[in-house]
């Protein structure tokens, strides 16, 4: 027997293992609340509480070391919502309070930061006893979003949008708009190109 059919075996089986433990993990996740709709490819991630908060649509992929952050009372809608055939590379962080909202078909590069909250700045009080100051985030549908980029609360990010590596979004960014840098700007359209 030569190498490359056993290298073969190798690959086919951590493949079948990955597949087994991803629907381990949409078995564990829906256990313990979170709103899975139909099947969604999960490596190791983390969403430490509140799992009654998250929704994931079908078809979704979530790969290594993202953590899904939901705090605070229990809302009547759910705090982080993402759309179907989503994909959101590894070491991403989604930390939402009110509603932070990705669309379907988007892709988030790894080591992103997505928030929908910040804290006050009131000169009397220590920074951890600053009040929440949240405003809804939303990403629209066909969304790119680079490595490594930080998005802000009360952005929203239009259908058909480019995010450029290492930008930092503070303020809402139009469909089909390419925006780079900190923070973000628009740089031209992708109906330009």
């Amino acid at each position: 027997m030569n190498k490359s059919f056993f290298r073969q075996v190798i690959i086919t089986n951590r493949r079948i293992s990955r597949a087994v433990f991803s629907r381990l993990r949409n078995f564990y996740y829906r256990f313990l609340g979170v709103k899975l709709d139909g099947y969604v490819w999960m490596q190791s991630i983390e969403i430490p509480h509140n799992t009654r908060d998250i929704k994931i649509d079908n078809f979704c992929a979530l790969d290594k070391g993202i953590v899904l952050l939901s705090a605070g009372e229990p809302l009547p809608h759910p705090r982080i919502h993402i759309g179907s055939y989503t994909y959101i590379n590894r070491n991403t962080f989604l930390d939402a309070i009110l509603s932070l909202t990705i669309g379907q078909y988007c892709a988030i590069g790894p080591g992103c930061y997505i928030t929908d909250h910040d804290h006050g700045l009131d000169i009397s009080l220590p920074p951890l006893q600053q009040p929440m100051i949240a405003k809804p985030t939303k990403i629209g549908d066909r969304v790119w979003i680079g490595a490594n980029v930080t998005i802000l609360k009360g952005v929203t990010i239009g259908n058909d949008a480019v995010i450029g590596a290492g930008s930092v979004v503070t303020k809402d960014i139009p469909e089909k708009a390419i925006a780079v840098g900190n923070p973000a700007k628009v740089i031209k359209y992708r109906s330009e190109l």
